[in-house]
């Protein structure tokens, strides 16, 4: 039996690969504070602080494929001190948010990534990926995956952002979007990145490897949504610098349009995606995914408060000035 070692098995994407790993087949051991969450009932599940001195004392053994998911350069470079040599196979969950550039549709692993500025505190989401991509080379050579993920999506999300779009619509009324036209989306399936994930630690696959879904524009995405939801209103497409002015955000976060992103960095849901396809990464139809993420919305509630996407205030202040009187 394969032994799988999952470090920070109880959150989010951590819980869907240990899942995975273990409808796979797999011993799985999930190392984590656990505040997050539990790690699935069948894994074995070590608590510890990465911080300390004998964070990995508890996973001595030898392992068939480690999974790590941290961004603190400090874990990362910790485990691979402590485990490096313990692991047949090696898998870094990086992202897409280390390419330097995004203007440009089409880039592939190739194209180069952000150049960390240290000391920082904290340290940015994308210097610290690439910095964990880097002490991930260093201490395994060319034997290691580095996965970066698109933005990961699915029933569970933590951030919000794609479900925003199925509880919205789902609400139904006059729906605030931004403007369609050369907007696009490309994402990942929480449970495809992850069976991919467990399927390539034991294929031992190795390289960099963008993990994303081809791109699609963002009004096909909506009618997706349209369709699972049965939604009956209307999208009022706003331009960009309307929704600026009345301190909507790009992306994400509070008093956002998630997903919405400016257009001069159209390579941010436009990216290659070939390697992902040719290393054996599979993903199910978008409407797929839509219907899972509705249904998910559904039962945690729909009207919920949410880390991502206006609220109903702020989006009646942009449709008034929209369609004033």
């Amino acid at each position: 039996m394969r032994r799988v070692l999952v470090l920070g098995g109880t959150g989010w994407l951590g819980r869907a690969v240990a899942e995975a790993a273990l409808r796979d087949g797999a011993e799985v051991t999930c190392l984590a504070r656990g505040e997050s969450g539990e790690p699935p009932a069948c894994a074995r599940f070590v608590r510890a602080d990465r911080s300390a001195d004998d964070a990995y004392s508890g996973v001595g053994e030898v392992w068939d494929d480690v999974v790590e998911l941290a961004t603190d350069p400090a874990h990362v470079a910790g485990a691979l001190e402590a485990l490096s040599a313990r692991a047949a196979h090696w898998t870094f969950v990086s992202t897409i948010s280390v390419y330097a550039r995004t203007d440009r549709a089409g880039d592939d692993e190739d194209a180069p990534v952000v150049e960390p500025v240290e000391p920082v505190d904290p340290t940015p989401y994308a210097d610290a990926k690439v910095t964990g991509e880097r002490a991930t080379r260093r201490a395994r050579g060319t034997d290691a995956l580095v996965v970066r993920p698109g933005l990961i999506v699915g029933p569970g999300d933590p951030s919000d952002r794609f479900g925003y779009w199925a509880a919205r619509l789902d609400r139904g009324g006059d729906v605030v979007t931004p403007v369609l036209e050369g907007r696009a989306v490309q994402v990942v399936d929480v449970t495809d990145l992850a069976e991919w994930i467990v399927r390539a630690g034991r294929a031992g696959t190795v390289g960099t490897v963008d993990a994303v879904r081809p791109s699609t524009s963002m009004g096909a995405f909506l009618d997706e949504v349209r369709a699972a939801t049965g939604f009956d209103g209307r999208l009022v497409a706003v331009d960009d610098d309307t929704l600026l002015a009345q301190g909507v955000a790009y992306w994400a976060g509070p008093a956002s349009l998630p997903l919405w992103i400016p257009a001069g960095e159209v390579g941010f849901a436009r990216r290659a995606g070939l390697a992902f396809l040719a290393a054996g990464g599979t993903t199910r139809p978008l409407a797929e995914t839509v219907r899972r993420v509705v249904e998910d919305e559904r039962a945690r509630g729909v009207g919920r408060v949410r880390r991502s996407g206006v609220t109903d205030a702020e989006e009646r202040r942009v449709l008034d000035v929209v369609r004033p009187g």
